[in-house]
């Protein structure tokens, strides 16, 4: 019998990760665990699955090396398994913008026409926090504010925002910030405050992008700090 060439082998564990991507539920969930570590049932709410379907999703995920797990009394916590997964998933986006047309077209339709104005840039947006020339307004929910973000960020989730308005000042210029590149949270954002009166501009990539260039965060009751100082993801706290 003939033996299985190594490089074979070698093929077929990386085809395993390509499978557990190959699902847009999959890579949802990893969008929402670059916000912190959750439980099963947190995740299925934040994707919209049923609970089983999330926790088999995940279950694949983990088997791919994607994720890692542990148990919290009944619960069971997910985290990515590193910042190479985030790297990853990238470099899939990446491809897909440039190879695929109907990225173009969602981008268009979905996203381009609900903001004509330049988003900022991390480099900018780091520059101004700094000199305390900006308001940063994260609009995610409050758990995946309170597991990371940036720098003096204050926390107002986008649903919360138009009940909220008195806590933002209208004479500085706010960015908002929500989870990722493909996220609406900003965009709902500047659907409120603009017609007021704010002055606000959206991050560009959102916390992914920000947390992937190892730029600082905050968490509650710890110093600022680098993302990549420890290189783990799965650091975050759990919410």
């Amino acid at each position: 019998m003939p033996s299985i060439h190594p490089k074979k082998l070698a093929f077929e564990q990386f085809a395993v990760v390509g499978r557990a991507l190959g699902s847009g539920h999959r890579l949802e969930l990893l969008d929402v665990l670059v916000q912190g570590e959750r439980s099963v049932e947190a995740l299925a709410q934040a994707s919209g699955l049923l609970v089983n379907n999330a926790s088999q999703h995940l279950q694949h995920l983990r088997r791919a090396g994607l994720v890692t797990s542990r148990k919290a009394g009944k619960q069971v916590i997910y985290a990515l398994a590193d910042m190479e997964v985030i790297t990853l998933v990238k470099a899939l986006r990446r491809v897909a913008e440039r190879n695929l047309a109907e990225i173009g077209q969602l981008i268009d339709r979905y996203y381009r026409h609900r903001d004509g104005l330049e988003a900022v840039s991390r480099d900018e947006l780091l520059a101004r926090i700094r000199n305390r020339s900006v308001v940063v307004l994260d609009v995610r929910p409050a758990v995946e504010y309170a597991a990371g973000h940036l720098p003096g960020a204050i926390s107002i989730p986008a649903t919360d925002l138009k009940r909220r308005l008195k806590e933002l000042p209208k004479g500085r210029e706010i960015v908002a910030c929500c989870r990722g590149p493909y996220c609406v949270y900003s965009y709902d954002a500047i659907d409120v405050l603009r017609p007021r009166g704010f002055n606000v501009r959206r991050l560009e990539g959102g916390f992914l992008e920000w947390f992937a260039a190892g730029l600082p965060i905050e968490r509650p009751g710890q110093p600022v700090a680098r993302a990549r100082q420890r290189g783990h993801v799965a650091e975050l706290p759990a919410s």
